[in-house]
Order: structure tokens, then sequence, then C-alpha cells
């Protein structure tokens, strides 16, 4: 660039920024009027609550907000009975506590730096493919968001990366932290001595109309598909089925435009009034209570009218389990045959139940040992334990990569995919009570010492630094507030203060392009064992098994119904993985106007007869809780997105994952996937974890500047590649 063009660009920037102050004074002048209509509207629903009529649901109706945001505003309006209301407080209160004990207040103390270990950088790994080092990068200024409102405010000449008040907790000192090195009292996931009891099973497609029950197809009269109809014309035909699997039609969707969301809709249609029918209040081992609400997947369970505490039907989605991708309803209950068969092969007392959150756990308390340490089973960690695991252990990386990281025109969309990924990350996992390591018991460590502290079972309290020149994606995640609540910052000299996964941290400082800035503030380092192991390997010869069956089976619906079945297989291990988590489970229930509210509720509407709320349930006392498993394995997860290597015995062969990809090329990173916007040298050889080409959309092609716009373009380029698949196999 010579003087003149520097002259120019400046006087084309003096334009730009008039226009800017001129957009933003525009946006300014919006917000205020907004604002001023927002508070026209508090006020007048305030007015509306001196009536001694008012009630909140038309209210709220009128005005466009929920019943929650009316309550807010005119708490008078508020359905819950004072009492509930108080014992409601109450339980807030109980369950606050444990959650306060993370973070104590702390008597204020002369201003020092706090106590850290820098984590040295790490020999890097000798990489197959070689990349060149990042060089200082001129302007370097935008970090990788979701969304521009994500971005979080940056000072100079350290920039920090807010959290916002989503700070994340820490380990206390003192009494308090003894609980973070603690098992819950008496809570141990032991070997059932019961056999689970298989539930009469028929699949309806909603839409034809169509009941595959046994080996037969029956067409039914659905009525208007309401819970009660369905239940009447399909136990009129399947006397005593205990499950119903929608696998086309989701009635629950019928008149969805008449409510403000998808939700509410859903939970109109599950509470369908009927003469026949009321919701099953629950009983023994293994039966729940009330409805679960949820936009595409929702379970009704319903018992007769006449007998509430009688035998208990669910109505379920297919999605549960797998995609039916227009399938008919035969081939779905073939899936549900063969998925059930290829189980038993492993599993000598397999029973599918409800969903496949439920088998992989009930499948999963079976491989329990029976000799050995653990022969006693795996003791639950304390509820300080498990709180501080599920704030600080994010699940997997979902984020869309914006420009101008990636170009504005992609010349191209190209997804990979990990094969059965999850099933890659099983073959260790934490056990026991951690160990707590502060900042000065690892600086204390040798360098071997901490590099083994790293590469075990271990979740670390960092503070992380970008390095200068660094030009590629972001390595370890930072909290923000919001749906997202994890981002990866890549911008150079920015500082941030998180939790990971010692795996995470050793790639951050032994990755071939360049070292992080690591520093230790403290950690917990698990007992290396094999709690999932067994579980694994049985549930990857079960999918293996599949796998080949839908290749070379010579009848074509059989060939399809193998592929659904390997995809439960892998709903089985990824949700009974994610059960693990313990994360409250939602159930949902109505109640007459007038009556008292059950304890802990959420109100999610209200009409002239009832109040239909939420609440959650399962929660404290189960034995199979263990948060330190899943957030392990997303941790190694995260890992692999970055870093693979491919083996064959002890000798790498082959590299994959997005360092290993030029920089600028990375547009998403999907959970267990990667689009890019150029094709990869990575092999592939069926195995798990391996890198599959799944689309390849040719450009060029606009950048997506949403996750539902990047979903739309990515099935674009499965199609493509699908076609021209056919095309070469037709030649």
């Amino acid at each position: 660039m010579d003087r003149k063009a520097y002259t120019a660009e400046l006087a084309g920037l003096r334009e730009l920024r008039t226009e800017i102050t001129a957009a933003e004074k525009t946006v300014a002048a919006a917000q205020k009027e907004l604002d001023k209509l927002n508070s026209q509207r508090a006020r007048r629903v305030a007015g509306l609550a001196g009536y001694g009529g008012a009630q909140a649901a038309p209210i709220a109706k009128a005005s466009g907000l929920s019943v929650g945001e009316v309550v807010r505003i005119a708490p008078l309006l508020d359905p819950t009975p004072a009492a509930v209301r108080a014992g409601k407080a109450d339980d807030q209160a109980v369950v606050a506590a444990p959650v306060q004990a993370l973070a104590p207040p702390v008597e204020p103390a002369p201003v020092a730096e706090p106590a850290v270990a820098i984590a040295p950088a790490l020999p890097r790994p000798a990489a197959v493919v070689e990349q060149p080092a990042p060089a200082e990068v001129e302007d370097q200024t935008v970090a990788e968001q979701p969304t521009p409102a994500a971005a979080a405010p940056v000072a100079a000449p350290r920039p920090v990366v807010e959290a916002g008040p989503r700070e994340l907790p820490t380990l206390p000192e003192g009494p308090a932290g003894a609980r973070f090195e603690a098992v819950t009292t008496g809570l141990v996931s032991t070997r059932p001595k019961f056999t689970q009891q298989a539930r009469s099973t028929v699949f309806l497609d909603a839409a034809a109309g169509v009941l595959a029950v046994r080996d037969l197809t029956v067409r039914l009269d659905l009525g208007a598909r309401t819970p009660g109809e369905i239940l009447d014309a399909v136990l009129a035909t399947a006397p005593g089925a205990e499950r119903i699997y929608i696998t086309a039609g989701a009635p629950w969707h019928d008149g969805a435009e008449r409510y403000s969301t998808l939700k509410d809709a859903v939970a109109a249609w599950l509470n369908t009034p009927s003469e026949r029918w009321t919701m099953a209040v629950g009983s023994g081992r293994d039966k729940l209570a009330g409805h679960f609400v949820h936009q595409r997947q929702p379970v009704g369970r319903y018992a007769p009218a006449a007998s509430p505490d009688g035998p208990v039907t669910e109505i379920r989605s297919m999605g549960e389990w797998f995609d039916p991708d227009g399938q008919d309803v035969v081939t779905c209950r073939q899936a549900f045959t063969l998925l059930w068969q290829a189980l038993r092969r492993y599993f000598d007392d397999a029973v599918l139940m409800g969903s496949p959150s439920q088998t992989g756990r009930d499948l999963w308390s079976r491989t329990i040992p029976t000799t050995g340490k653990w022969a006693g089973g795996y003791p639950v960690l304390s509820e300080e334990l498990r709180g501080l695991l599920h704030a600080t252990g994010g699940q997997g990386r979902t984020e869309l990569i914006l420009p101008p990281r990636v170009p504005e025109q992609l010349p191209a969309l190209v997804e990979y995919d990990r094969t059965f990924a999850y099933a890659k990350h099983l073959w260790k996992s934490p056990v026991g009570v951690p160990r707590r390591i502060t900042a000065a018991g690892f600086a204390a460590m040798t360098g071997q010492e901490q590099v083994k502290a790293l590469m075990s079972c271990s979740h670390w309290n960092i503070r992380v630094t970008v390095p200068q020149g660094w030009n590629h994606v972001g390595l370890l995640p930072a909290p923000v507030t919001g749906d997202r609540a994890w981002i990866y910052p890549s911008e150079p000299g920015t500082t941030f203060t998180t939790w990971a996964g010692g795996a995470e941290v050793h790639l951050a400082l032994s990755n071939h392009l360049a070292p992080w800035k690591v520093e230790i503030l403290g950690g917990l380092l698990f007992e290396d064992g094999k709690p999932l192991d067994e579980w694994g390997k049985r549930l990857k010869s079960a999918w293996a098994d599949l796998t080949n069956l839908s290749k070379l089976h010579g009848d074509e619906r059989q060939r399809q119904a193998a592929y659904l079945a390997s995809r439960a297989v892998r709903s089985v291990l990824l949700f009974g993985l994610g059960g693990f988590a313990q994360r409250p489970r939602l159930v949902s229930g109505t109640t007459p106007l007038g009556e008292a509210l059950p304890a802990g509720v959420e109100i999610l509407g209200q009409d002239n007869d009832v109040t239909t709320w939420q609440r959650q349930a399962g929660f404290s006392r189960d034995p199979n809780a263990h948060p330190e498993w899943p957030a392990y394995v997303w941790s190694g997860a995260r890992v692999a997105l970055l870093h693979t290597q491919y083996r064959q015995g002890k000798e790498v062969i082959g590299v994959a994952g997005a360092l290993h990809a030029r920089a600028g090329t990375i547009l998403y990173f999907g959970t267990d996937g990667i689009a890019l916007t150029e094709r990869q040298p990575w092999p592939y050889r069926g195995e798990v974890g391996d890198y599959l080409l799944k689309g390849h959309l040719t450009g060029p092609v606009e950048h997506p500047t949403s996750q539902d716009q990047y979903l739309k373009l990515r099935g674009l380029g499965r199609a493509e590649l699908a076609a021209a698949a056919t095309k070469g196999a037709d030649q």
C-alpha cells in the first residue's frame, strides 16, 4: 500500500465512521421508543391487577407476555396459592444452600496476585502434516463468537473475556472444601438384583392411521387424533399395549399455530380433556408420574379415568431412538426388533425400556463388576462436587465461526462427521474420590508428574491467555451468559478463567502450532478406572453388527431397518451417557383451578379449567448419578475435534481435526463433526471416531448467519454428495 492509497483509505474510513454514528443514533432512538412502550405496557398490566376479577392468563394473551412475566410485573395475579409459594421458597432455599457453598464469602484481604502455577509448554508431538507456525497478524480483532451480540467487551492491551454474572465456582478453602473430596453417604451404583420386565409395545403411523402390532398392520380411525382417541383406537385393536410409539404424523403439533410456543401446543395436546383417560399418577419400580413436555419428543402417560392407579399406557415419539426419515411403520417396528436382537447378543438380559437413556443406564448397571475393587459398586460423589461438575463441565462443542475469520463467500461447504464418536472415549473414566491439587501443589511437581496429572482423569481450574500471533480456532471453553453458555476465544492476547479437562489443557500446552499460556489455579485429580469400558465395547459390537447388516442384507427393507437400529444403538450410548450427568428431569401435570399446586412447580399455562405446570423430579438420591463420567467423555470429544491421531499399533499413520486444516477454513463445530470450506486428506477406515465425509456443497455459498441457516446448507450438502455417489455408482 502506497501513501496515496493509505490517504484514500483514511478518507473512506471517516465516511464509514459518519454512517456508523448515524446508524447508532437511529438504533438508540428506536431502543428509547421500545423502552417507553414496554414501560407503558407494564404500567397497564399493573393497573389491571387492581380489578378484583383480574386473571393472569387473559392479560398475558392480550399483552403478548407469558403468564410468568405478567406475574413478575403484578405479583397479585399469581394463581399459585400463598401456602404453596411459601413452600416453594423454602424448597429453593434448601436447594440453593449447596451451591452457595461452592463460593463462600471471603474476608477482604490485601490486594495480591492469586496463587497460581504456570504450566510449562509441553513438548509438541511430531505432526504427520506439517503446518507453518502462525505469524504475527495485524489487526486480529474478531473473536469467534456464536453471534455478534455474544461478543464480550475487550480492553487493551490484555483483553479479557467477561463471563458476566455466570461466574464459575471454585474450590473453597477450609472445612467447606472437604466436601469436594467426599462421596454421598449410602449412595452407590450397584448391580441390580432383579430382571427388567419388557413392556408390550406397538407402533403407529399417526399420519396414515396404520398400526403395526406383532406381525400385523391394521388401519385405524384416529378421529381428531387427541390422546384419548388414539388410546381408544389402539387399545381396541391391541389390548394391553403399554407403549405406543408414533413413527410419523406428530399429533402433538396439531393446531400449534394457535399457541405462542411449540411447547405450549404440546402441553395443551397432552392435557386434552377426556372422559375415559386421565394423566397417570405412577407406581412401581420404573413407572413415572405425569407427562413429559418436549417440543418434538414428548411423553404422555395415561391411565383409565375410572381407575387412575390402574395400568399405564405411554404415547411416545419414535424420534427418541432414531429419525424415521420417511420409513414406513413396518420398517420402524422391524428396526426395533433388530435392535433388541443385536443388544441381546451382548447383554443376556437386555430389555428395551421407554427411552434410549433409560435403556442405556439399565444395560450399564448390568456390567458393574462382581469382583475387584469396585465389586460393591461405584460411590456417588458429594452433592457439592456434583454441583461443581455440572457448573464447570460443558458438553459438546457447538460453534458457528463468523467472518472475517472465514470468507463471506464460501468456496464450498464440506462436512465431516466422527463415526459413533463418543464410543471412542469410554475406555478410561474417573472413579472414586478425587484428590485436590492446589496451584502450589502443581508447581511443586516435576515436569513428568505434571504431564501425567494432565493426562490422567482430571478437571482443572485455569487462567488462559491466547498467544500472540495465534490465527487459528480457539482451543479452550470460556463461560458466558445466555443460551450458548460457552465460547472458544481465539483472539491473540485474550485472557479468561475457566475449567477444562486435563486432555484439553495438555493440547493447549503441546499443540504443534503454538503453546498457549495456562496458569493452574487448582484442580481435581481422579483415579483412572474403566467403569464404562465393558458397556461401551458391547454397544460398539452391537452397532458394528447392525452397520454391517445395513450394507450386506439382500432385502432393502431389512437394510433400512438395520441402519435405523444402528442409529438407535448410538442413541442408547449417547443418551445413556448423558443420563449419568443426573440433570434434573422435568415432569409436568395439571391441577384444577382453585386447588393447591404441588410444591416446587413452575406454571406453564392456564385456561378456564386447569393450571398446567412442570417440576423437577428424580435428582437428589439417584444411585447412578456420575457427572464425572460424561464430563470426561465430553472433554475428550472436544479435544478430538481439534486433534485426532490414527494409529496402526503404536505407529501414528495419520491425523485429523481442526488444527490440521488451514487457518480460516473452519466454519462450524457440531458436537462430533466439523464443517470446512475445503476437503481434507483425512483417512476413513470405518472405525469409531474416524472422520467420515458426510456432505459437500459446491460454492460459492453465502456464509450462514445462524445455526438454522447452516443446518439448511448442511442438508443441501448431504443431498449433493449422495447424488454424486449415486451418479458415480451408475457409471
